[in-house]
């Protein structure tokens, strides 16, 4: 056994923008877990999610409808093929990857989890394309500023993701995005970057998702977190089933408090973070928020045992 064993680790888990052909692959050909995990969501799905996860095209993996149920399973399947090794101290997720958090602390079963997030997916991607809008990031600006540019554009502009105190994620009209842009490099932003998004997500063009989870969180039963899971919207542990309901709802329009998250996460004490599931977003970030904390990003068996060792 490891040295992390003994070690406070936080499990962090990636969300959408951390997609890869390929993602999951390792875990199927070598994991029972791998298997049984993505037949599951093959027959819950009414299509292979495998096939796409493994083959692409990109193009249609990361389609909102098909890109957060594929990082839901991929995570799950990383943190059920580690957790018996290492288990974690706290976990949290970024905007999409918050479900895989809560999956791990035992607020539902994979399965339930799994259509929950389909269902996310799914309003998020009917209103992105009922009701378009774009998202753009802004680095080295401080958010004050950012705020400030916000208010004075017409239409709706905001902070999206809050990702590090150098890179800010804004979302909003496409026209208000696009005369905000320049503003922000007037005001000195070193670069500010369109992304390629179906929707302006996390802002108020996403109410009706926002409304419609809202009442499907209704029907589904969540239990009391077996680990800590710090919030998206609040950056703060949340573990009362209907404040977790209310969250996830919130979520949709709200801000993804990042920085304030793995803050909240390295003052409970947090001596490694572990980004599980795709790629290594969150590991980049985390190196800005948290420098002098270790971060090691996780997505293959291999991986696991490099880890573990």
């Amino acid at each position: 056994m490891g040295i992390l064993s003994n070690k406070k680790v936080a499990f962090v888990f990636p969300g959408q923008g951390s997609q890869a052909v390929g993602m999951g692959k390792d875990f199927y050909d070598n994991s029972e877990i791998g298997k049984d995990f993505f037949k599951k969501a093959d027959s819950i799905l009414d299509f292979s999610l495998s096939d796409l996860c493994f083959d692409g095209p990109i193009e249609i993996l990361s389609k909102t409808v098909n890109t957060q149920t594929a990082l839901y399973t991929v995570s799950a399947i990383a943190y059920e093929t580690l957790k018996e090794q290492i288990k974690p101290f706290v976990c949290a997720g970024h905007s999409a990857g918050e479900y895989a958090a809560l999956f791990a602390a035992k607020a539902f079963d994979f399965e339930n989890g799994l259509k929950l997030i389909s269902k996310r997916a799914f309003f998020m991607n009917q209103i992105s394309l009922a009701n378009p809008g774009s998202m753009a990031a802004v680095l080295n600006l401080p958010i004050e500023t950012i705020q400030e540019i916000n208010e004075k554009v017409s239409g709706i502009c905001v902070t999206a993701n809050i990702n590090t105190p150098v890179q800010i994620v804004v979302s909003g009209e496409k026209e208000a995005i696009e005369q905000a842009m320049p503003l922000y490099k007037e005001a000195g932003a070193k670069r500010v970057l369109p992304l390629n998004v179906s929707g302006a997500f996390h802002s108020p063009l996403m109410k009706e998702a926002e409304i419609k989870l809202g009442e499907y969180l209704q029907s589904i039963e969540i239990s009391k977190l077996e680990v800590p899971v710090i919030a998206n919207i609040t950056a703060e542990i949340e573990n009362e089933p209907e404040e977790i309901k209310k969250n996830l709802k919130s979520q949709i329009t709200g801000s993804v408090q990042w920085v304030k998250s793995c803050t909240k996460m390295a003052e409970m004490g947090t001596e490694v973070f572990v980004e599980l599931g795709s790629g290594s977003v969150l590991t980049g970030l985390i190196k800005k928020i948290c420098p002098d904390i270790p971060v090691y990003s996780v997505f293959s068996t291999e991986g696991i045992k490099e880890l573990v060792d």
